[in-house]
């Protein structure tokens, strides 16, 4: 019969307790989503309400809303982003993490620079402009592709650790760099990879000041800045509500709308990261491991 330990049953019973607390939240957040507006009026928020509606659903996806084509934008922006700020952060990885390149250090070092200090935001946003990143969609994409340093760091850190000796091995055979990195390096590299992807995904799906300093077209508003926008709508709304009767203005689920717009927005983060968990724990841990 097996035996736990008293520190295995009270590690168990903690992170479950603490999985819980961190549950509740976002059951709450859903619950409120389907709550009628009358009903969070009189009681607040509550895991009991006590009449439930999808007006606040209805209202976001009905046919005059923009949040479809919101979900259209960031999801082209979040996947096209991803692959390529994920290609260039590997191969600018395998450079680094090679030995036989050359002034491979002081290419580190300048690539470290950029984590400690920034340029501002006029120079991002004059540079922006000059190549013509300002009302399309790869306004969206390039002023975030430049790879994050620490997510180059992290891939370089991995790669170290692959033997040298496949290297001289794939060279005897007659393979180029582009083959060693493509079909040993990067496959080899999964978890990392894997572990990149995930940062870069969520960064791009959150990324809402691009929308505001880049673009005035509403068909290219992402999610994140249409959530913004509404936000700011809705408190114009409550505002008005405090100074009038109006029975229309009362009806809105101005509440309810905005536990609604949350789920809705993070509905692909929570769906995305259960795939690539098993890589981004071993990813994290192994890529951070300096030799």
């Amino acid at each position: 019969m097996r035996t736990y330990k008293p520190f295995d049953v009270f590690n168990k019973t903690f992170i479950s307790i603490l999985a819980l607390l961190c549950t509740l939240p976002l059951l709450l957040v859903l619950i409120v989503s389907i709550t009628d507006e009358r009903s969070i009026q009189s009681r607040g928020y509550s895991f009991f309400p006590d009449q439930w509606s999808f007006d606040a659903y209805r209202m976001l996806f009905s046919g005059s809303s923009p949040l479809l084509q919101s979900y259209i934008v960031s999801i082209t922006v979040t996947v096209v982003g991803t692959l390529l700020a994920v290609m260039i952060t590997s191969m600018a990885g395998y450079t680094l993490a090679a030995r036989h390149v050359r002034y491979r250090n002081g290419l580190a070092m300048f690539f470290f620079v950029t984590m400690v200090f920034n340029t501002g935001l006029v120079p991002w946003y004059m540079i922006s402009t000059k190549l013509g990143l300002q009302n399309n969609i790869w306004a969206l994409i390039i002023p975030s592709l430049v790879f994050n340093p620490f997510n180059l760091f992290l891939a370089r850190n991995y790669m170290k650790q692959i033997p040298e000796s496949l290297i001289e091995a794939a060279k005897m055979d007659g393979a180029n760099d582009a083959f060693i990195a493509f079909r040993i390096f990067f496959p080899l590299s999964l978890p990392v990879l894997a572990t990149i992807t995930l940062f870069y995904g969520i960064g791009y799906w959150n990324n809402w000041f691009n929308a505001i300093m880049l673009v005035d077209t509403p068909n290219l508003y992402p999610l994140q800045y249409l959530l913004f926008k509404l936000n700011s709508e809705i408190s114009m709304i409550q505002q008005m509500q405090s100074t009038t009767a109006s029975l229309s203005t009362s009806l809105l689920p101005t509440e309810s709308i905005k536990m609604a717009t949350a789920i809705v927005t993070i509905g692909p983060i929570v769906l995305f990261y259960p795939f690539l968990q098993r890589y981004f724990i071993k990813g994290l841990l192994i890529g951070s491991v300096k030799e």
